[in-house]
């Protein structure tokens, strides 16, 4: 298969991630946060587990616990914080910041040459994103800034490692441990946050359903799939869409207006997801890597 076509099946999780914002706000308004991404993550982690019937062996799970808690627990976390304390579009332009952080930390990691085309297309993905989405009159706040900051280092450190540590196992087989580990590890935050027990309705469920098996497990098979075959830096350049997505929804769907700095923002995101595609990240082999 082609690199355009691995780009093109990686790219689709995060257009997908960014119908989130429409289907937490209209079908599940009123639940708690960290309880929704609990429902989000636990159940389509533990239906997946089902499915492959095989579980993580022993010297994996240390690995495994660590990618659930980068790439789920404490990356959603942080990103609800974040979320509640700062504007949307402050929020999502710092989660841009995302393939900036990766482009370092694969260095360090994986030994990749940082290249000043890479550094460029995430940058230009920044401003487009805070084009797209800041308003003038967005408040700020510490503890958001840190929370924002904190959740894009921690989904850009679980891209790294996913691709450092990759197991013998299809895709599928290795979401579903990440996600039922990032689920378990959500659960006593989610308790301590909403000890109650919360009350669904059939609409509530009906955003469940698709948050867990659309926006979490098949979007998550895709991405830990295409990180697997491109390099991590062109891979989180993508994560562009899902900004760009979110906005387009809400204008497609919910009567938002779309100006003409916007616009250019979402011309200029584009422009650097294109761009973070040229002149390198040629597409690896295929065959996974050997566990670190």
């Amino acid at each position: 298969m082609s690199r355009r076509y691995d780009l093109a099946l990686t790219a689709l999780a995060p257009a997908i991630w960014g119908s989130s914002y429409v289907v937490t706000t209209q079908l599940l308004p009123e639940h708690a946060p960290l309880m929704v991404a609990l429902l989000r993550a636990l159940p389509a982690g533990l239906l997946l587990l089902v499915i492959v019937r095989q579980l993580p062996p022993l010297n994996w799970i240390g690995k495994i616990l660590i990618l659930g808690a980068l790439n789920f627990s404490i990356f959603w976390a942080l990103l609800f914080v974040s979320a509640y304390r700062l504007p949307g579009g402050v929020a999502a332009t710092l989660g841009a910041s995302q393939p900036l952080i990766v482009i370092f930390l694969s260095g360090l990691a994986l030994q990749t040459q940082v290249r000043s085309t890479q550094i460029l297309a995430a940058i230009l993905g920044v401003a487009g994103v805070a084009l797209l989405v800041l308003t003038p009159s967005a408040q700020l706040d510490t503890l958001g800034i840190l929370a924002g900051l904190g959740g894009a280092l921690s989904m850009a450190a679980g891209v790294v490692l996913t691709r450092k540590w990759q197991p013998p196992v299809p895709p599928l087989t290795f979401t579903a441990w990440q996600m039922t580990a990032g689920g378990l590890l959500l659960l006593p935050l989610a308790v301590v946050a909403s000890p109650e027990v919360p009350q669904f309705t059939a609409t509530n469920v009906l955003g469940l359903a698709y948050l867990g098996l659309i926006g979490g497990a098949l979007t998550y098979v895709l991405w830990f799939r295409g990180i697997a075959r491109i390099d991590p830096a062109s891979v989180s350049i993508l994560g562009i869409f899902s900004p760009l997505s979110a906005v387009l929804l809400g204008w497609l769907m919910m009567g938002e207006t779309l100006s003409l700095s916007q616009a250019t923002g979402a011309l200029l995101a584009v422009f650097s997801v294109w761009l973070g595609q040229q002149h390198f990240g040629r597409r690896t082999n295929t065959t996974s890597p050997k566990a670190a």
